[in-house]
């Protein structure tokens, strides 16, 4: 318990101290004119209040990650609230902070069009594949996860999964193509209000009715044995650090009214997603044993772990509102994924998105692939949308650093965690079975930091010769 109260602290002094100091290393101006005043077109330039703007990026970025990564996180034991704490704190808050207010400054721009910016033009196509990928990676998994909740809650039925897939597709074809003020502007600001309840009672009925959640250990406690290095890093992105982030905070940048406003909406919902990720983690550990846990998860998946949780610590009916707030969250961010997808094709192919008949003609074959792809086997799926996802955190550090370093300023604070997260992704890609080499550990941790030491020279060595040039 001392365990989870001093993490829980430490995100918050992480917020105050290390988020002020990174704010202050980007060097704001309160008196810049932002994209949304300046490109103000009523669809996806559109000028919205500072806490409209943090309950839409929370839920934007939220997803089920902060609720099933820390789930299958807790395989590990408290182990797993290191990687939450300092992950959001030294990692995924700068990498939000950085990707929000690097493409405001930029009109705007999506990764991809940042990466052609500061990685060079022929990257960007690279950039480009990864964020689609991922974006109808992360919109076919939201479509999904949120399905199999529904449809466990009304009694696990084939023919209503398939209608309440069909519903959320609707949904999301809707929300993709309206202006964003129209759908999301307004009813994301209550939803996330049920969002924060629903945690909140999940922490207050674990601490009342849950058993005494562990305290600190180094040990790894995954029943498999699994390693925690690098294998925990992409079980836990949503709520420490995560590439998808990357591809949601340029929407936000296009409705910032101030600058000012950018460590409340991107540093800080991080650091909200990451309490909520340190909740689910904790309950996780307060009810169930590794085992326990495990054999649940194989036979359930993460969904029915939630709906145990909930129903346990808040009783049928308030667990019941509190599954729905779960399920508000894939939900959420599904549609704001494919709204991201729409806008990156759009400004990679320059095509006016003001006429609705634009907007379908982009949006349509990402729909239909989505929907293919949701026939695929769901831990396959998210196996390749962690990894993905990793890769575009990595991506949007590395443009961080590059941005910080031009502009002469402490640019290791991004490029600290870019060769971090480099070198997790090359270990996993060695060491994984199912979708990479499946090496021995040692080797593929070595081949992993060999990988991000490579970058790292790349690094300097492009920006000085860039320098010498000037």
């Amino acid at each position: 318990m001392i365990t989870f109260i001093i993490a829980i602290f430490l995100l918050i002094f992480g917020y105050i101290i290390y988020g002020k100091f990174v704010e202050r290393n980007f060097k704001i101006d309160e008196n810049k004119t932002t994209p949304a005043n300046a490109l103000t077109d009523g669809v996806d330039f559109v000028p919205m209040s500072s806490n409209k703007n943090s309950f839409i990026q929370i839920l934007n970025i939220a997803g089920v990650g902060p609720i099933f990564g820390p789930i299958l996180g807790a395989l590990y034991g408290p182990s797993a609230f290191i990687w939450i704490v300092l992950g959001s704190i030294f990692a995924g808050g700068v990498h939000d902070y950085l990707t929000g207010m690097i493409s405001m400054r930029y009109g705007g721009a999506h990764l991809p069009e940042l990466a052609s910016r500061f990685l060079g033009k022929y990257f960007s196509h690279v950039v480009n594949f990864f964020a689609l990928l991922l974006l109808v990676l992360v919109g076919t998994v939201f479509v999904s996860a949120p399905a199999k909740m529904i449809n466990e809650l009304v009694g696990n039925d084939a023919d209503i999964y398939l209608i309440i897939v069909f519903l959320i597709f609707l949904y999301y074809i809707i929300a993709t193509v309206l202006p964003i003020d129209k759908v999301i502007g307004k009813i994301y600001p209550i939803l996330g209000f049920l969002l924060l309840i629903s945690a909140l009672g999940i922490c207050i009925g674990m601490f009342m009715f849950g058993n005494p959640i562990p305290e600190l250990t180094l040990e790894n406690l995954h029943p498999k044995g699994i390693p925690y290095y690098p294998v925990i890093f992409l079980t836990i992105s949503c709520g420490a650090l995560s590439g998808f982030h990357a591809t949601q905070s340029p929407i936000i940048s296009r409705t910032i009214n101030n600058e000012k406003d950018g460590r409340k909406i991107f540093y800080g919902m991080m650091i909200v997603e990451a309490v909520i990720a340190m909740i689910w983690a904790a309950a996780a550990m307060s009810l169930f044993h590794g085992n326990d846990l495990s054999l649940l998860l194989e036979n359930g998946g993460p969904a029915a772990v939630v709906n145990k949780i909930s129903v346990t610590f808040l009783g049928t009916i308030a667990g019941t509102i509190a599954v729905l707030g779960v399920i508000v969250l894939p939900i959420t961010s599904g549609d704001t994924s494919f709204r991201a997808a729409r806008m990156i094709i759009a400004d990679y192919f320059k095509i006016d998105q003001k006429l609705l008949k634009n907007r379908f003609m982009v949006a349509t074959p990402l729909f239909v692939i989505s929907f293919i792809l949701t026939k695929m086997d769901f831990e396959l799926l998210w196996r390749y949308f962690s990894w993905a996802n990793q890769v575009t955190a990595g991506i949007a550090l590395w443009i961080g650093a590059v941005y910080l370093y031009q502009r002469k300023t402490n640019y290791m604070v991004a490029l600290v965690p870019a060769f971090f997260i480099s070198s997790v992704i090359g270990s996993y890609l060695c060491y994984d079975p199912t979708i990479g080499f499946g090496l021995d550990i040692s080797i593929s941790n070595t081949v992993g930091i060999l990988f991000s030491i490579a970058l790292t020279v790349l690094f300097f060595s492009v920006l000085t010769k860039r320098k010498s040039t000037l």
